[in-house]
């Protein structure tokens, strides 16, 4: 079977965001973020506007935390049109500043096709659960 086309579908253009950020390769994920992406921060307690501030965030948390585990599942895609939603449950085991944090949620994505591929243009995380572990 031939490997999907990075930009093929909602869901590749997912696996190649979360491979990049767990192996710490934040800037891979540029090519995939449309430049005025934004992020609704978890219980809506801000947001952030544009790739710069998006990738900041992901370079503050890769520089920061050790992930230990990075679990996946219950995967949704929905399309209509030029618009995909993506959408799966999540749960982490990191450490940051000595401290170990068991993390889980909804992460949920939005993409719009543009000139052939789909690019990232909203994101937040819901349900968010994080405790010492």
């Amino acid at each position: 079977m031939t490997p999907e086309p990075a930009f093929y579908s909602p869901a590749a253009v997912m696996r190649q965001i979360n491979d990049a950020w767990l192996a710490g390769r934040v800037d891979d994920l540029a090519p995939f973020l449309h430049p005025e992406i934004a992020m609704v921060f978890p219980g809506w307690a801000g947001r952030g506007q544009g790739r710069d501030a998006f990738l900041a965030g992901f370079h503050d948390f890769c520089q920061n935390a050790k992930i230990h585990e990075f679990r996946e599942e219950e995967h949704q895609v929905d399309i209509a049109g030029n618009t995909a939603v993506v959408t799966f449950r999540y749960e982490m085991l990191y450490e940051r500043s000595g401290i170990r944090y068991r993390c889980s949620g909804r992460d949920l994505w939005v993409f719009e096709k543009h000139a052939g591929q789909w690019l990232a243009v909203w994101r937040t995380m819901l349900d968010t659960v994080e405790n010492p572990a």
